[in-house]
């Protein structure tokens, strides 16, 4: 999902602005149209098909779902956006803008949980400068019996790491709709991004908080063990004092947008202790005097999250080397 803030201002993107121009948030972009709902803080408002102004490519700016804009309507009952108001925040990938709530929904089996995945998307989430909660799905299988042990054992790690780092956690049934109502309380008030590996019931989730809305889902592919993409394009939907993106499915993630020198400061525990290091600009790898290397020895730090972070060093440093 490889995420990053840009807090692009876009300022008077298109100039001055007329008066008859009309604010809205873009709800989707598809095939080179942008659906405007009118700001009027009314639920289901009236959606505009929109082009945008020809200004934007020749300024290398591009409109993105949930961009705050303003537009002015044509004859035929079309739109077109005139100008991008400042942006809070901006991801890379899925592209969209101003989410301030980020979900992380991991399954507790089929696929199993992958901490180190689960590490992967914190990683650029925290890059994003985005709060993020935890929600894990399935848990009707858990309670089938359909859990290997090594599953649970990984549901239980997720409360005992990552809960004391301040990540809220969620258990979630879409089947059997346990779960949902605390979570769509969560959810209120802000524009939030679902976002997790293929297959973990992202769709599945957000069917089960908005009755009706009836997102394509499929089911998990035995001989792969993961999930098809099932969704292609961004969209937010509607959920009763909130809005939501529903995104594509990554199994794949990199660190393009991400630096070396920034890799630390996205683990929170780390975050919190590089002050106290001896050295400035410590790796937290082998230096003396490291604050994080003596907290893991100590069992203040988990050691996975540790291993994890070294891992994707690695990872980074070789993609360095190779371009």
């Amino acid at each position: 999902m490889a995420n990053q803030t840009k807090n692009n201002s876009n300022k008077n993107s298109s100039g001055d602005s007329s008066n008859n121009l009309l604010k809205g948030t873009i709800v989707k972009a598809l095939s080179g149209y942008y659906y405007v709902r009118a700001k009027d803080d009314l639920p289901n408002s009236a959606t505009v098909q929109c082009r945008a102004r020809g200004v934007f490519k020749l300024k290398g700016l591009s409109p993105l779902v949930g961009d705050n804009v303003l537009y002015s309507l044509t004859e035929n009952g079309e739109g077109t956006v005139e100008e991008l108001l400042p942006r809070s925040s901006e991801l890379i990938r899925p592209p969209v803008a101003n989410i301030d709530l980020a979900i992380l929904v991991f399954s507790v089996t089929e696929p199993a949980l992958n901490l180190q995945l689960l590490d992967k998307f914190l990683v650029h989430i925290e890059h994003a400068g985005i709060p993020a909660v935890l929600c894990l799905s399935k848990r009707d299988l858990e309670n089938d019996g359909l859990e290997t042990e090594e599953a649970q054992a990984a549901a239980a790690s997720v409360n005992r790491i990552y809960r004391p780092l301040g990540y809220e956690v969620y258990g979630t049934s879409s089947r059997l709709g346990e779960g949902i109502e605390p979570l769509q309380e969560r959810l209120k008030g802000h524009l939030a991004v679902f976002a997790g590996q293929s297959g973990v019931g992202k769709s599945s989730l957000l069917n089960a908080i908005v009755p009706g809305l009836q997102l394509e889902t499929n089911e998990i592919s035995n001989r792969l063990g993961r999930g098809k993409h099932t969704t292609r394009h961004v969209e937010l939907i509607e959920i009763g004092g909130g809005l939501v993106a529903d995104t594509p499915g990554f199994s794949q993630l990199d660190f393009t947008e991400l630096g070396i020198e920034d890799l630390g400061y996205c683990f929170v525990e780390m975050r919190k202790l590089s002050p106290n290091c001896k050295f400035r600009g410590c790796t937290h790898v082998h230096e003396p005097g490291c604050a994080v290397l003596e907290a893991i020895a100590k069992g203040e730090i988990e050691q996975s999250r540790h291993d994890h972070y070294v891992l994707f060093l690695a990872e980074m440093k070789e993609k360095k080397r190779r371009y």
